[in-house]
């Protein structure tokens, strides 16, 4: 398998996912600085010119979270998906929180404050979308009371997402008010084959 990925984006989180499973696979850099999703070797992989894309022999999946629940289920002797029905909605329903509720607003802060030109900032949206993120974490920071994982007694996919984004509203400095899911996201990155956190991840392309 061939992972296309560049760091810090949501490639984090297929590469946990394969890291987790010891899968083998071969990681590509699509460099986004330097405008490597824009070539046409690599828009023949995914159209949309976004990282991750996984390749799978002659099968493409593309979209983090949708890479992630292709690979728990390609090895379900892995166990990150659970298998009975209730515990699977579970997860799937904290998948979609994840990237509807939470990453959503942490998306418009980074368009608002460094994607979009200086023109077509809105700093009032950045304000907003920082509440309306505070807001649904507070709901996950509830959720987490006396649990280890989002879903279940085990880690699945779910706990590698929400992580990552977590991770990103760290970084944004919205998770002050959320004790229980800091310390959840840092068990979570503690784990022997978790992905680098954003700040390495950073810090790695800035020492080239």
């Amino acid at each position: 398998m061939k992972l296309y990925e560049f760091p810090p984006t949501r490639s984090i989180r297929a590469r946990w996912t394969l890291q987790e499973l010891g899968v083998d696979f071969e990681a590509i850099e699509v460099n986004l600085v330097a405008g490597d999703h824009h070539r046409p070797e690599f828009r023949k992989i995914n159209p949309a010119g976004k990282v991750p894309a996984l390749v799978d022999g002659d099968f493409v999946v593309t979209e983090s979270v949708a890479i992630a629940l292709y690979l728990a289920e390609k090895y379900p002797q892995k166990r990150l998906l659970p298998t009975d029905l209730r515990q699977r909605a579970e997860v799937d329903r904290w998948l979609l929180f994840t990237v509807t509720e939470l990453e959503q607003p942490l998306q418009r802060i980074v368009r608002h404050t460094s994607l979009y030109p200086e023109a077509l900032r809105q700093p009032a949206e950045v304000d907003l979308a920082g509440r309306e993120f505070k807001e649904m974490a507070a709901v996950l920071e509830g959720h987490m009371q006396g649990r280890q994982f989002v879903v279940g007694d085990g880690v699945t996919v779910a706990d590698f997402v929400l992580a990552y984004t977590l991770d990103w509203g760290n970084e944004a400095k919205l998770l002050g008010d959320c004790p229980k899911l800091i310390s959840y996201m840092e068990r979570m990155y503690a784990r022997p084959n978790a992905a680098p956190r954003i700040a390495q991840a950073v810090a790695s392309l800035a020492a080239r």
